[in-house]
């Protein structure tokens, strides 16, 4: 059975301030404070590129376990700005200067806000169909390369983030957490209300927003009936950190406290794929939670959730 072992993360220290962008951009500390909640976004530095980080995240990984990654055969890179011009695939890129063994699948899976649900089910799928036993999930999109600093739907919410997350074999061994169920949805007609015009990204909030409030209070409750559990059986839901205001009308339409949905964007921004599990790695080690939702949502449009369960 395969399980997820830990997560690392990496965040540039390398911030903006929403503060000092109010008199360009004619808005209000309340704006910033209470609708999208984001105080600061983090941008990565000139010389770094999507696989650095990637592999300044598998660095912290490496820093905060036993696990010596010798093994490591497969590798999956969710992003949907690669390095360059896409080719090779970031992936290939990540393996080369991590070093690792040529006996190791790589690919790239091209999915946003909801590429972490997507791809925790899509990387292990592929690792118990072909029998591996070490993986390595990351995700990293940072659309600083291409926001528009006049572009406030943009500029103020975006943060660069990485994340790598092992996933691998257990056997004769309880699994700490495993995915339980999953359940995805596209509306691509829609696809418009986020998307990249010659070179920026575009996004009509209220169109996302509307999507989101409509559908995913409805899909987490289609998931939950077919698991035979009910809002109150889940520990902790973990949202992907569209805004803050965003975040607040979930909790209300699901009717969940502040506690049990956490808000963590204010410090970095919105980091698309990488949102999740940045929240989850802080969420990783508590063994008194038994029960997590993910719901991943956004560009596409998209939408994906699951649910975790903690087998210790």
């Amino acid at each position: 059975m395969i399980g997820i072992d830990n997560i690392g993360s990496y965040i540039p220290h390398n911030f903006e301030s929403n503060f000092d962008k109010k008199i360009k951009l004619n808005i209000e500390d309340d704006f910033i404070v209470n609708k999208i909640g984001v105080e600061r976004v983090s941008r990565k530095l000139s010389d770094e590129d999507t696989s650095d980080l990637c592999v300044k995240a598998f660095q912290r990984l490496r820093g905060k376990t036993c696990s010596q990654f010798k093994d490591v055969d497969c590798i999956v890179v969710c992003t949907q700005n690669p390095d360059g011009n896409g080719i090779p695939h970031t992936s290939a890129v990540v393996h080369g200067k991590l070093g690792f063994e040529n006996n190791c699948a790589c690919f790239d899976i091209s999915l946003g806000c909801s590429g972490y649900v997507y791809a925790l089910s899509a990387v292990q799928s592929f690792m118990a169909s072909n029998g591996l036993r070490s993986g390595l999930l990351f995700t990293a999109d940072p659309y600083s390369k291409g926001i528009n600093p006049e572009d406030k739907n943009t500029v103020l919410l975006f943060g660069d983030a990485a994340t790598v997350t092992h996933l691998k074999e257990y056997e004769g061994e309880k699994i700490f957490w495993r995915p339980r169920r999953f359940k995805f949805s596209t509306f691509g007609k829609d696809r418009d209300a986020l998307n990249n015009r010659n070179g920026f990204i575009f996004m009509n909030g209220r169109a996302i927003f509307n999507f989101v409030m409509k559908n995913v209070p409805v899909q987490i409750k289609e998931l939950l009936k077919e698991e035979s559990l009910s809002i109150s059986d889940i520990d902790l839901f973990l949202f992907h950190q569209g805004s803050r205001y965003m975040i607040e009308q979930l909790r209300r339409l699901l009717d969940l406290s502040r506690k049990k949905a956490p808000i963590q964007i204010s410090q970095y921004g919105n980091t698309i794929s990488s949102s999740i599990p940045l929240m989850f790695e802080t969420y990783l080690n508590s063994n008194k939670l038994k029960k997590i939702v993910m719901s991943g949502f956004g560009v596409g449009l998209s939408l994906a959730t699951c649910i975790f369960i903690n087998q210790s």
